[in-house]
C-alpha cells in the first residue's frame, strides 16, 4: 500500500478517532476555549468601548477648528481677556467659552445623583448662535437666562427624578452647595452612562466653575474658505507661552489617543489572564496528546506496517489538534463576545458610566482568537506528535513496549536544575538591588526561569514529594491508598504535566495573596503609626471636601484642631510639575512627622521635605525653591526641615497661604481634614456633632481612624476580588485537566482495573483508588505552587511597597492553608466522573479485550 493510498484514508482515522472519544474531546477543546474566549473577550470589550467613546468625543469636537488651552494642567487657563482677542482675528466665524468644573448634582430625594465614574460637571450654557460645537436640543423648558437657572441633560434628570421647574442643588468645590431651578432639560449626542451635565448661565458659571480670570479653554470655529491650520497658526501668534493652540483634528486625535491609553491597561489585564489561560491549557493539551499516543501504540505501528511513513503518522496527530484547535477557538471566539457582553452589562448594573453601543467584532480580533486557539493547541501536540511517527512498527506491538515509561529523565533534569539555577541567581540579585525597578525586572526574570526550571524538575519532585505525602495521606486508606501512591507515581511525566497547570494557578492566587495582605498591613501600619486623628472628613465625590464643609465641621464644640490637606500642582524651580501637600492647621496632634534635620512642620515662607526628595534633587535645610505656574504666579519657598519618607505626608509640604495664592479660587478643597477631639471630649458627640454640620454638604464622610482605614483597606480587597476571580479560570482549567488525565489513565489501565476487580477488589475500593491518586497529584502541584507564590509574592511585596514608602511583609498563613485544602477537595471532585467510570469496569471484558 502506497502513501499515496494512505493519505486520505489517514485523514479518516484522525476524525473518527476523534468522534470516537467524544469526552476527551470536549475536555480538550474547553481547555482552548477559556483561554481563547478572555483572549477575544478583551479584544471586543476594548473595541466596542473604544468606539463608544469615539463617537463621542467626535460629536462633542464636531465644529471646532482650534482650540486653545494651557500648556500644563497646573495652570490657571486662558485668561478671559483673550475671548475678544481671538474673536477679532481674520477667519475666526465664533468663540465659544469653555469653563468645566467637578460638581454634584442631588436628586429629589435629597441624596447626591451616583455617575458610576462617568463625569459630572458643571459648564457655559452657549446659545446656538455663539456656539462652536453643536449645540444641546430641548426636551422640555428653556435655557437658562439668570442665576440659579440652570439646565440638565435628560439622563441625568431621570436618575435624580427632576422636571422642568423643580428645585435642586449643586454642590462645588469652593462655593459649596448653590440653590439652583431647573429651567430646561436637554438631549446631547455626547451623554452617556451616568454622565452628568449640569449648565448655567455664563455670569454664573463664570462666577462658580472659574476665578473670575480664566477659562479652561476656547473653542474657535473657522469662517467660510479658511483652513484650521491656517486659523490656528493665527491664534498661536497672539498667545503666550503658558497657552496652546491645537487644530480641531489634533483635538480630536488627542481625544482618541486619550481613550486608547485608559483602555489599553483594561485590555492588558484581560490579554494577561487569557495568556496565562492559554499556558495553562497548553499543559493539558500536551498531557492529553501524550497519553493518546500512548494508548495507541499498537495502532499507530500496525499503520506503520501496512505502509504508513513517520510523515503521515506525524500528520495524523498534529490534524486531531488543529481539529480540536480549530473548534476551541471558534467555540472561544463565540465565548469571547458573550464574555465582552456579561462584562458590559455587568458593570452597567453596578452602574460604572459606560456608554451603550453594539458590541464591536473586528477581523483582528477574530484572526487573533483563531491563531491563538490553534496555535497554542499545534505547538503542545507537536513533541507527542513527533515522539508517535517514531514508534518502531514491530516493536510497539510487544506488551512491554506498550506499558514502557516515557525514557529517562536525566536531560530533562539536568537542563531544568540549569535553568532554575539562573532563575534563583537572578532572583538573588533582584532581592539585593536597591533599585525599584531593576529589582522588580529581576525577580520577575528569576520567576519565569525558576517557574520554567520547577517544570522541568517537576517529575523528579512528584516522586520525592508523593512518595512521602502518599504514605501519610494514604495511611488511612490501607492497601487502596498503597496503590494510589504507586499509580500517582508510576508515569512522573503525566503525573507532573497534570499538576503544574494547578502549581501555575496556584503560584499566581498565593502571591497575589501575599502582595494582598502586605499593602494592607502596611496600610494599617502607617496609620496606626502616625495617624492620631479622632475623625477624618473625606468626599464621597472627586471635587474633594468642600472648603465651608470644613470651616463649619472646626466651629464644631469638642474640636482641639482641625489640620486640611490639599493637593498642590506646581512647577519647582522652573523645572516639571510635581505634586506636594500643603496643610492649613497644626500637623503635631493628628500626624506624626518624624523629622531628621530641621522644622517639624512647614510655616511663613518655608517648606519641609521628605528625605528622599532632599536627596534626589540636592536640597537641605536652608536651601531655596521656586513654586510657580506658567501664568507668572511665583512663590519662593525656603526648606525648613527634612523629614522621614512617609506616603501620607508626600514629597514636601507648604502652608495653606501658598496653595490658595498659587491655585485658582474655583478648585479651593480639601484632600481630607483631620480633627483632633480636645481632652475630656465625648468622642460621640463630637462625631454627631460633625455630621449634623456636613450633613447639608451631601458628600462627607465622617470617619473615625479604623474606619477611615479600613475603606482604603476595602480598595485593596475589590482589587483582589477581581484579580482572584480571574485566577480562578486558570484553576478551572487545571482541574479539567486532572479530569481528563484521570479519564484517559483509566482507559489506559482498563486491563489491570479488570484485574483488580477480578481478584476481589470492590468497586467503592476502584473509586477510592482514583480519588486518592487524584488527591496527591492536587496537593503536589499545590504545594509547589504556593512555595513559588509565596517565595515570589514575598520578594515583589517587598520590593514594589519598598519603593512606595511601606514595609510591611505580611504571609496570610491562613489563606495558604485553605488555599492547598481547597486544591486537595478540587482534586477528589475532579476525580468523581473517571473514579465511578473505572469503577463501572467489568473484569472479564476487560482483560479480555485489552
Amino acid at each position: 500500500m502506497t502513501a499515496a493510498t494512505l493519505r486520505n484514508p489517514m485523514r479518516v482515522v484522525s476524525v473518527r478517532n476523534l468522534a470516537a472519544h467524544k469526552v476527551r474531546l470536549i475536555l480538550t477543546v474547553v481547555s482552548v476555549l477559556l483561554g481563547t474566549a478572555f483572549v477575544a473577550g478583551s479584544f471586543v470589550f476594548t473595541d466596542t468601548l473604544n468606539r463608544s467613546f469615539t463617537k463621542i468625543f467626535n460629536s462633542a469636537d464636531r465644529g471646532i477648528d482650534s482650540r486653545v488651552e494651557a500648556r500644563k494642567s497646573y495652570d490657571p487657563g486662558v485668561p478671559l481677556s483673550l475671548v475678544d482677542q481671538v474673536r477679532a482675528l481674520p477667519g475666526v466665524r465664533a468663540v465659544q467659552p469653555v469653563a468645566t468644573a467637578s460638581i454634584v448634582l442631588i436628586g429629589k430625594d435629597g441624596k447626591r445623583v451616583s455617575t458610576g465614574g462617568a463625569p459630572s460637571e458643571g459648564k457655559i450654557w452657549t446659545s446656538a448662535v455663539d456656539s462652536v460645537t453643536t449645540p444641546p436640543t430641548f426636551v422640555t423648558g428653556t435655557a437658562p437666562v439668570a442665576a440659579g437657572q440652570v439646565v440638565i441633560n435628560n439622563g441625568a434628570a431621570k436618575k435624580a427624578r427632576l422636571a422642568t421647574g423643580d428645585h435642586a442643588k449643586v454642590v462645588l468645590p469652593n462655593a459649596g452647595v448653590v440653590d439652583v431651578t431647573i429651567s430646561g432639560v436637554y438631549r446631547t449626542e455626547t451623554e452617556t452612562g451616568g454622565y452628568v451635565g449640569v449648565l448655567f448661565s455664563r455670569p454664573q458659571a463664570l462666577q462658580l466653575l472659574t476665578d473670575g480670570s480664566h477659562l479652561s479653554a476656547l473653542d474657535v470655529a473657522a469662517g467660510n474658505g479658511v483652513s484650521e491650520q491656517t486659523l490656528t497658526a493665527r491664534i498661536a501668534q497672539i498667545l503666550p507661552a503658558d497657552l496652546k493652540a491645537q487644530t480641531g483634528d489634533q483635538v480630536r486625535k488627542d481625544d482618541q489617543q486619550g481613550i486608547q491609553t485608559a483602555l489599553s491597561f483594561v485590555n492588558y489585564i484581560l490579554l494577561a489572564f487569557g495568556f496565562i489561560a492559554l499556558v495553562v491549557g497548553t499543559f493539558i493539551i500536551y498531557n492529553t496528546f501524550s497519553m493518546i499516543v500512548a494508548q495507541r501504540l499498537r495502532e499507530l505501528a500496525l499503520l506503520r506496517a501496512v505502509g504508513a511513513d513517520r510523515k503521515q503518522i506525524r500528520r495524523s496527530v498534529v490534524l486531531e489538534a488543529g481539529i480540536i484547535g480549530a473548534i476551541g477557538s471558534v467555540a472561544g471566539l463565540a465565548g469571547g463576545v458573550g464574555l465582552a457582553f456579561g462584562l458590559h452589562a455587568l458593570l452597567d448594573a453596578l452602574n460604572l458610566g459606560l456608554p451603550s453601543g453594539g458590541l464591536v467584532i473586528s477581523p483582528r480580533t477574530v484572526l487573533v482568537a483563531l491563531l491563538a486557539g490553534t496555535g497554542v493547541t499545534l505547538l503542545s501536540a507537536y513533541a507527542p506528535a513527533r515522539r508517535a511517527a517514531k514508534i518502531p512498527p514491530v516493536a510497539a506491538m510487544r506488551e512491554e513496549f506498550a506499558s514502557a515509561s516515557a525514557g529517562s529523565l536525566r536531560r530533562r533534569t539536568l537542563i531544568g536544575s540549569v535553568v532554575g539555577g539562573l532563575g534563583v541567581l537572578a532572583t538573588v540579585a533582584g532581592a539585593a538591588s536597591n533599585k525599584g525597578g531593576t529589582a522588580a525586572g529581576l525577580i520577575g526574570l528569576g520567576l519565569l526561569a525558576v517557574g520554567a526550571g520547577a517544570m522541568l524538575l517537576s517529575p523528579l519532585l512528584a516522586g520525592w514529594v508523593i512518595t512521602p505525602l502518599g504514605k501519610l495521606l494514604g495511611r488511612p486508606f490501607g492497601a487502596v491508598g498503597e496503590l494510589a501512591r504507586t499509580n500517582a507515581v508510576r508515569n512522573p511525566r503525566r503525573t507532573a504535566a497534570t499538576s503544574f497547570a494547578l502549581t501555575l494557578g496556584l503560584l499566581l492566587v498565593s502571591g497575589v495573596a501575599v502582595i494582598g495582605a502586605s499593602m494592607k498591613s502596611s496600610i494599617n501600619s502607617l496609620f496606626d503609626n502616625n495617624v492620631s486623628a479622632s475623625y477624618s472628613l473625606s468626599s464621597q465625590a472627586d471635587l474633594g471636601v468642600p472648603i465651608r464643609a470644613a470651616a463649619a465641621a472646626g466651629r464644631v464644640a469638642g474640636v482641639g484642631s482641625m489640620t486640611e490637606l490639599h493637593d498642590l500642582a506646581v512647577q519647582l524651580d522652573g523645572g516639571g510639575g510635581q505634586s506636594g501637600t500643603a496643610v492649613d492647621g497644626p500637623l503635631a496632634p493628628v500626624l506624626k512627622v518624624d523629622v531628621k534635620r530641621g522644622a517639624a512642620a512647614p510655616g511663613p515662607g518655608t517648606m519641609i521635605v521628605s528625605d528622599s526628595t532632599a536627596k534626589k534633587s540636592g536640597w537641605g535645610v536652608g536651601s531655596t525653591h521656586m513654586l510657580s505656574t506658567h501664568n507668572g504666579r511665583t512663590i519662593t519657598e525656603t526648606v525648613s526641615g527634612v523629614y522621614k519618607d512617609n506616603q501620607l505626608l508626600g514629597p514636601w509640604m507648604v502652608t495653606g497661604e501658598v496653595y490658595r495664592a498659587l491655585v485658582p479660587t474655583n478648585q479651593w478643597s480639601d484632600i481630607v481634614a483631620l480633627i483632633k477631639a480636645a481632652p475630656g471630649t465625648d468622642e460621640a458627640a463630637l462625631r454627631a456633632g460633625l455630621e449634623r454640620v456636613t450633613d447639608p454638604y451631601y458628600v462627607i464622610n465622617v470617619q473615625n481612624r479604623s474606619e477611615f482605614k479600613g475603606q482604603l483597606a476595602s480598595q485593596v480587597n475589590g482589587l483582589l476580588g477581581l484579580v482572584y476571580g480571574m485566577l480562578g479560570l486558570a484553576i478551572v482549567i487545571a482541574v479539567l485537566g486532572i479530569i481528563n488525565t484521570l479519564a484517559l489513565s483509566v482507559v489506559e489501565r482498563r486491563r489491570e482495573i479488570g484485574m483488580l476487580r477480578a481478584v476481589g477488589m470492590q468497586r467503592k475500593q476502584v473509586r477510592r483508588t482514583i480519588y486518592v491518586e487524584s488527591l496527591l497529584i492536587a496537593t503536589f502541584g499545590a504545594l509547589l505552587g504556593l512555595v513559588l507564590g509565596v517565595t515570589y509574592g514575598s520578594l515583589f511585596a517587598a520590593t514594589l511597597l519598598r519603593s512606595q514608602g511601606l514595609d510591611r511583609l505580611s504571609i496570610p498563613w491562613t489563606q495558604a492553608v485553605a488555599f492547598l485544602v481547597a486544591a486537595a477537595v478540587v482534586g477528589v471532585l475532579a476525580a468523581l466522573w473517571p473514579g465511578v467510570r473505572a469503577a463501572r469496569t467489568r473484569p472479564l471484558e476487560a482483560i479480555a479485550t485489552s
